[in-house]
């Protein structure tokens, strides 16, 4: 991955921060209230919710690692998959027990707090995992910028589904991305530092 997207984690994890820090200020309030009214009851938007479920990114997880593992035996990105996909939701849901904000009251609304959203936050790790171990297997340039234009895409119509059907605020899911990204790219950092020190030790030993 092109390091020149490394600082924007920065950036997210700081809009995080100021979200964290403004939650219940008036601004932030302004912000929920525009979007809630822009996007609220959109039927389309609403579909992509699934897209987003727990269970349905549990199976996408499960089959992107034995694909890994039957492929090539590919065990840094297995757990480079887990690292981003399990424990990110992991840290999502303490997140939302440190916050505990409540959801947006409407009938039969979910039980569980609703900073950071779950749904974009999982949802942008999975898509962006799925589009970077994906891209490790691609040479064409145009197919790779094809798989990140549809990842991003399909995270922000999962995130903006949480407002339309009322689940969420609009501030939960721009935290939820935020969180999701950096979580991403301090998982990137990892991986790619570890299969730089494994490719020169193997350097090392056809030298020898």
């Amino acid at each position: 991955m092109k390091k020149l997207f490394y600082p924007l984690a920065i950036v997210t994890a700081i809009v995080y921060i100021v979200l964290f820090l403004n939650i219940k200020s008036s601004w932030v309030f302004n912000l929920d209230q525009w979007v809630s009214d822009l996007l609220k009851g959109n039927n389309f938007l609403g579909f992509f919710h699934y897209f987003g479920e727990p269970a349905f990114v549990v199976i996408v997880a499960v089959i992107l690692v034995v694909v890994l593992w039957i492929r090539d035996h590919n065990y840094r990105g297995m757990f480079f998959a887990l690292v981003t996909i399990a424990a990110g939701n992991v840290l999502n849901q303490l997140l939302k027990v440190w916050v505990q904000r409540p959801r947006p009251d409407i009938p039969d609304q979910l039980k569980s707090f609703s900073f950071p959203s779950g749904h974009s936050m999982t949802g942008i790790l999975y898509l962006f995992t799925l589009a970077y171990i994906a891209n490790e297997y691609q040479y064409s340039k145009k197919v790779k910028i094809f798989t990140w234009i549809g990842a991003i895409i399909l995270t922000v119509l999962i995130g903006m589904s949480r407002v339309a059907e009322s689940r969420h605020f609009a501030s939960d899911v721009l935290a939820g991305w935020s969180m999701g990204y950096t979580w991403f790219i301090l998982a990137v950092i990892w991986y790619e530092r570890r299969k730089r020190i494994f490719k020169e030790l193997a350097q090392e030993k056809i030298e020898e």
